[in-house]
């Protein structure tokens, strides 16, 4: 006799889709798939903007978005992963694609090549100039972990350093004696706060430690997610909306 699945909620049986877990997807690579960016929205921000096509019911300055689903949050958990801190190359707005045009490893001499301009940007010979991005690939913790990806610029590397020095500071003791654990051992809080200084005001990353991780599958996750970024199968794409929340 066939068995019947029950229904929860009105949808099908949990077993049925086990049963036929990634069919439909064998096709689907990284380079089909978007990695979320957690972005603090500005004044500026299309996604507070009412009239924007980018509008975001409920976004306002001050939120954190997740650039993907849209979903929005006052304070995020997440697992820092892999760190990567790199040159963007960009064209000044209303030039530009929305794209880079180039990124350039943190060890590349073009920096030498740069002059400050009045706003003090770093200018190239070709007129473009370059942004120093730290980049925080994280397990985004929730419901359902999701992988992303945080980068800081501008005034928020700062932020970045003191959240390096958090993830380095942390020793644990071993059979050998004093380690430093992986940096997706702890989680961090990340909320935002609001900053100033003589060219304006905006709002910026705070991050805190919370603990370590206690959910060994989550831990896997985390370490599988920084495999695959440290072997380079997975790349962020960035583009001008990521790169304005901050504008000093």
């Amino acid at each position: 006799m066939n068995q019947v699945a029950e229904k929860k909620n009105g949808a099908l049986a949990a077993n049925i889709f086990e049963a036929d877990a990634n069919k439909g997807a064998q096709n689907i690579s990284q380079e089909d798939l978007a990695l979320p960016f957690l972005k603090v929205l500005g004044q500026l921000s299309p996604e507070v903007n009412k009239t924007h096509g980018k509008y975001v019911e409920g976004a306002e300055p001050g939120k954190i978005i997740n650039t993907v689903s849209n979903e929005l949050y006052d304070s995020i958990d997440v697992l820092p992963v892999f760190y990567k801190r790199q040159y963007i190359e960009w064209q000044d707005r209303g030039t530009s694609t929305g794209a880079p045009v180039a990124i350039h490893e943190a060890d590349s001499d073009i920096v030498s090549t740069t002059t400050r301009d009045k706003s003090y940007k770093d200018r190239l010979p070709n007129g473009n100039y370059l942004e120093n991005t730290a980049n925080h690939f994280v397990i985004l913790l929730g419901k359902s972990p999701t992988t992303a990806l945080i980068s800081m610029k501008a005034t928020q590397l700062k932020v970045s350093r003191k959240w390096n020095s958090m993830m380095m500071g942390i020793k644990m003791q071993g059979k050998n004696g004093l380690f430093t654990p992986p940096t997706y051992s702890h989680i961090y809080n990340l909320k935002t706060v609001q900053m100033s200084n003589d060219k304006g005001t905006w709002f910026g990353w705070d991050v805190a430690k919370v603990g370590p991780v206690s959910d060994k599958s989550i831990y896997d996750i985390a370490k599988t997610f920084a495999e695959r970024v440290g072997k380079g199968e997975v790349q962020a794409k960035h583009g001008s909306e990521e790169t304005s929340s901050t504008p000093y």
